[in-house]
C-alpha cells in the first residue's frame, strides 16, 4: 500500500533522530530503539474531527526524551467501522521511520463483546488483543487483555505468546479537561511486583482534552530492554489508547 507522507504543521521544521547503524539480528528500523529508554508519543489534533465529530483515523508522532521524532505511526481503519464501532473497531497501525518505511504494524481485530474487564478472563472472545509485527509479516510480540475485578490489566507476550510482562491500570481510569492527573499503567516482571517501567497517558491541557479527543502517552522501560519488548510495549499503549481514551461520539 502507498505510504502516507510524514506532516508536520506549516513553517515548524521536526528535527528526526540520527539514523543509527544497522545491528546484526534487529529488525530493521529498530535499532533507534537500542539507545532509549523512554518514547513520547503525541497524536495529532485532527481540527476536521474537533469541529464535525466525524471520527478520523488516528496520527502519532512518536519522540524521544529530547523531542527527536524516530517514528510516525498513521490507523488504517475502514470508515464504517470507525463511524460504527467506535473505540472497539478492528485497527491497523502502520509504523514508519524518517525514510518512510514501515518497520513495525500493529493490528487489532474487532470483537463484538471486548472490553469488559470481567469477561475478558473467562470468554476469548471478550478479550482485546493487540499484535505487533516487525518487519511486517514477522510477529514479535501480543499484549492481551486479561481478565480482573477491579484494574485494567494486560499480558505482555512474545511471538510465542510467553509472557514477559504485566501491565497494570488504576482501577479508576478517568481523563478529561477537568482531571489534571496524568493516568499511569504500570509495568511488572511476570512476578507482579517488579516494577519496570510505565505507559502514562499524559494530561494534555485543558482545549485539548476539551475539544479533542488526541491523546499524549509517554513510555519508560530500561535501556537494555530487548528492541522486539520495547515495540511490543509501542503496542500496548496503542491497546490502552483506543480501550480507555478513545472516547465513542460525545461520550468524553
Amino acid at each position: 500500500m502507498q505510504m502516507q507522507p510524514v506532516t508536520a504543521q506549516p513553517g515548524v521544521v521536526q528535527q528526526w533522530m540520527p539514523t543509527p547503524a544497522a545491528i546484526p539480528g534487529c529488525p530493521p528500523g529498530l535499532e533507534y530503539l537500542t539507545q532509549i529508554d523512554q518514547l513520547l508519543v503525541h497524536q495529532q489534533v485532527e481540527l476536521f474531527e474537533a469541529f464535525t465529530g466525524v471520527e478520523m483515523n488516528n496520527k502519532y508522532k512518536i519522540k524521544n526524551s529530547l523531542g527527536q521524532q524516530v517514528y510516525f505511526a498513521y490507523e488504517e481503519t475502514d470508515f464504517c467501522m470507525r463511524i460504527m464501532c467506535g473505540n472497539q473497531r478492528e485497527f491497523t497501525i502502520h509504523v514508519t521511520d524518517n525514510n518512510q518505511q514501515e518497520v513495525m504494524r500493529i493490528h487489532r481485530d474487532f470483537k463484538c463483546c471486548a472490553g469488559c474487564c470481567w469477561c475478558a478472563g473467562c470468554c476469548d472472545c471478550c478479550a482485546f488483543e493487540v499484535t505487533v509485527e516487525a518487519p511486517v509479516g514477522q510477529q514479535i510480540g501480543i499484549v492481551r487483555q486479561l481478565g480482573s475485578k477491579w484494574k485494567p490489566h494486560f499480558s505482555v507476550m512474545n511471538g510465542q505468546r510467553d509472557e514477559i510482562f504485566k501491565i497494570w491500570g488504576p482501577c479508576c481510569v478517568w481523563a478529561g479537561p477537568c482531571c489534571t492527573c496524568d493516568v499511569d499503567f504500570n509495568i511488572f516482571g511476570t512476578d507482579g511486583v517488579t516494577n519496570v517501567g510505565a505507559v502514562t497517558r499524559q494530561y494534555a491541557g485543558f482545549v485539548q482534552e476539551c475539544f479533542t479527543k488526541a491523546s499524549n502517552f509517554s513510555m519508560t522501560f530500561p535501556q537494555d530492554l530487548d528492541v522486539k519488548v520495547k515495540a511490543t510495549l509501542f503496542g500496548a499503549a496503542m491497546l490502552i489508547d483506543f480501550m480507555y481514551f478513545e472516547y465513542n461520539g460525545d461520550s468524553g
